[in-house]
Parts: C-alpha cells; structure tokens; sequence
C-alpha cells in the first residue's frame, strides 16, 4: 500500500512539533534546575545573618572608603567583589540601610575580588583611580556605575571602563593612563589580603563593628534589609 503525500506531510509536522516540544521541555528543566540552585544559594545566604566575632576586621583607617559619616557609632565594612552578582543586589541594600540609619551608621568599603572572578580586580583599581583623579565621591559614584551596568560574572567588557569613567564625569585619558599604570593592584591586594586573614572567604561579607560597645556582628552573604535592620537594632539598644 503506497502512503499518499498528504500523510507524510502530517507525519512530518508531527515529528517536527514533537522536536520543538521535547526541545522546549528540556530547555525548562535546565531553567529550573539552574533557578532552584539560585534560589538555594540566595536562602542559604539569607540564613546566615549574624555571628558574634566570627571576623576580625581591620579598624578603620584613614584610607577606607567611607560612606557617611565616618565617625558614626556603626561601621558597616563591605568586603565586596564587582563582579559578584551576590555584591550586586547587596550594594543596594546597604544603601538603603545607610540612608535609614544615617545617623548612626557609615559603609565602608573593601576589595575582595575572588579568584572566580579575574577582572574584578581591574574595575577595582578603577575605582581607585576615579577617587585619585576625582573626589572621593567618585570612588562611590562609579561603584555604584559598574554595579549598575555589570551583568556580573566576568560578564563587564574591560574597554567599557573608561566610558563609565567619562559618564560620571572624570577625564577619559587621564582615567586610561591611571588605570593602565597599575598603580592601584598594591592597594587592591592589601584590600583582599587582610580580609583573607581576617576570615573573609566569599563575597560579600560584611562586618558591623559598634565603636561604642567595642562588640561586632558579621552578616554573610547578601541578606535582605529587613534582617540587617533587626541586628542593627538591636545594636544600638546596648
């Protein structure tokens, strides 16, 4: 029996549509998996909100970024990577937390760029770079640029910088001839060496010091606002 051409057109859809739904099928499986292991990361960073001197930071010194008042009773040390996409939703986090306890609390800043990550420690020299041919809000300001534009994970294309660095407004060949000296990767690696020795290991890491108690409380992973409000309040109530 000889099949007609209009069957094997029907079966030929059908095997076509059945390709396209075994495709689609297996495309969400691995969306899942991959959002379930995201999911996971982000509760077991939520889980871990504060120890009792778990790291021993460094005091302050007059070379920190510093953002707020920098004799304020808390400081809130960031060690943080700007390619981590954790460090991301954090830093807005913590400036929410300032700009609600501005009275009482500072952020500082510190470089941790991991290993994970190598051209973190390259936009960490730009940000140094911003300050010494800027203001020392232009460290912060062009932070908050790569953050802004990142889409983390080594995904930040290096030549991008000196755009980032003209769109906060610093000279564009004053910024490439900073950052091609390297004049910053001592600075950055002093950054990451005394957080390794004080216990910092992944990002971000943050440890909340009360310069009046002399007591200290460390957040680990980007955890939401509403759980470092809870510590802080309770910091300031000693």
């Amino acid at each position: 029996m000889t099949e007609s051409p209009g069957n094997k057109n029907i079966l030929i859809a059908l095997l076509v549509v059945a390709a396209f739904l075994i495709g689609a099928l297996t495309t969400e499986v691995r969306y899942l998996k991959k959002s379930n292991s995201q999911n996971s990361q982000s509760l077991n960073n939520a889980q871990n909100v504060a120890k009792e001197e778990n790291i021993s930071a460094p005091p302050l010194t007059d070379s920190d970024h510093v953002l707020g008042n920098r004799n304020s009773r808390l400081l809130f040390i960031v060690y943080s990577d700007l390619e981590c996409p954790f460090c991301k939703l954090f830093h807005h986090t913590t400036k929410q937390i300032l700009e609600e306890y501005k009275d009482n609390l500072a952020i500082v800043y510190r470089h941790f760029p991991l290993d994970i990550h190598p051209k973190a420690r390259k936009e960490a020299e730009a940000v140094e770079c911003a300050q010494e041919i800027g203001k020392p809000d232009d460290f912060w300001k062009l932070v908050d640029k790569i953050f802004e534009v990142t889409p983390s994970n080594n995904g930040l294309n290096p030549d991008d910088l000196p755009k980032l660095a003209m769109q906060i407004g610093l000279n564009e060949n004053k910024f490439k001839d900073c950052l091609s000296s390297g004049k910053f990767a001592q600075r950055v690696e002093s950054d990451y060496s005394q957080g390794s020795r004080a216990g910092i290991s992944a990002t971000p890491s943050s440890v909340i010091i009360d310069t009046k108690t002399g007591k200290t409380k460390t957040i680990t992973g980007a955890v939401q606002a509403n759980q470092i409000k809870s510590v802080i309040d309770s910091m300031l109530k000693e």
